[in-house]
């Protein structure tokens, strides 16, 4: 929580690249030579060093924090008295859509100083964010501060953080039987960026009544081993739908998964009267069509919210180093101490205790190649 004024200072920070709109030449040295410079062209004082206005870095009154989830070194000082608390429903753009504490749907900007600080994320502001906003007569409004977040579900776009969705208790992965086919290594995916947040990872297999059950055992199996909650479903005949519905009732909760498998479906069985938009699966590449386009946060019946997210074919690990991968992986990091090399990369090298518990079937072969995939940075197809 932010602390009071008298904890607050003027601090020297660090911009975003390019925050300012004006731009240096970058032919200096080109036009002396020819043409030499004429004194009465250019600024008087102006340094060529980065000092002044040119510089990334600004001055500004706030309150030095340790580098949260909000990916941001300082906290903006703001009058609280003339702000309302709020939570973040949907970001489009550049406008966001926040339910206030006063019980008031607002529409805001990003306040100017706030998305220009530095980060990494693509975005300041995120669906499910906590924030302070400041309002006018129109409903109009303007988000002043991001409260430190916990429960951040991220993913690397372009090289930069691209936050899902923040403050969670869970994770709900959602896959599919069939009708797309099951991804298990996506599920891997998942399971790690929850295990790194700390968000209780739960695995949902939607569209079962399209296989036998008795074929999903394997895959189960593997899951429920490991500690995984493990929920069978068919948003199409109601099956596991009162457990799931038990599973998100008072939780703040977060759908993810791949296009198609049926997460707007399974969100409108556990609560008729949300009626959220679905779309079949295309019958000539088994892949699904985007009906979601931007992560909402949805109040649901009987209290708690779930936040439904764009489907994604691909989910690239954020902040996660191959080195660390062999640690997410609960089945495999009992074995790795053993192993004869101290920076062993179960990939290749002799007297691996990894790769000697696949070969004994200690290990499910099928988790190891997605261990192997993650550690050289391979993508899915």
């Amino acid at each position: 929580m932010a602390k009071g004024k008298k904890n607050r200072s003027k601090i020297r920070t660090e911009f975003r690249k390019n925050h300012d709109s004006r731009v240096r030449s970058k032919d200096i040295t080109r036009e002396f030579q020819s043409t030499e410079f004429n004194d009465d062209d250019y600024e008087r004082g102006e340094r060529y060093s980065g000092k002044g206005r040119l510089t990334r870095k600004r001055t500004i009154i706030g309150e030095s924090v340790e580098s949260d989830e909000t990916g941001l070194q300082i906290q903006l000082d703001i009058d609280l008295e003339t702000c309302v608390r709020g939570r973040v429903l949907s970001v489009h753009g550049l406008a966001s859509q926040v339910l206030g504490d006063d019980g008031r749907e607002y529409r805001c900007a990003v306040r100017g100083l706030l998305k220009n600080l530095a980060t990494d994320q693509r975005n300041v502001v995120a669906a499910g964010d906590l924030v302070y906003v400041q309002p006018d007569d129109d409903g109009l409004a303007v988000i002043e501060r991001v409260e430190p977040r916990h429960g951040v579900i991220s993913r690397t776009s372009k090289g930069r953080q691209h936050v899902m969705v923040a403050n969670v208790d869970q994770l709900l992965i959602i896959a599919s039987a069939a009708e797309p086919y099951l991804k298990p290594n996506l599920i891997d995916r998942f399971l790690i960026t929850a295990d790194k947040s700390e968000i209780r990872p739960i695995v949902v297999i939607n569209k079962v009544d399209l296989v036998s059950l008795a074929d999903l055992q394997p895959t189960v199996g593997v899951f429920a081993q490991m500690g995984y909650t493990v929920l069978l479903a068919s948003a199409e005949t109601g099956f596991g739908i009162d457990r799931l519905r038990r599973i998100v009732s008072g939780k703040q909760s977060v759908v993810a998964g791949q296009s198609g498998v049926g997460k707007s479906s399974l969100l409108n069985a556990v609560d008729e009267g949300l009626h959220l938009k679905v779309n079949a699966v295309s019958a000539e590449n088994q892949k699904g069509r985007h009906t979601t386009t931007t992560s909402r946060l949805i109040p649901i019946y009987g209290g708690g919210f779930v936040v439904d997210t764009p489907g994604v074919r691909q989910f690239q690990l954020w902040d996660v180093i191959p080195e660390e991968v062999a640690g997410f992986f609960r089945d495999i990091r009992p074995y790795v101490s053993r192993c004869r090399y101290p920076d062993c990369t179960h990939t290749h090298e002799d007297d691996c205790t990894v790769k000697d518990a696949v070969a004994d079937a200690r290990l499910d072969a099928r988790r190891y190649e997605s261990y192997v995939k993650l550690f050289v940075g391979d993508e899915f197809d």
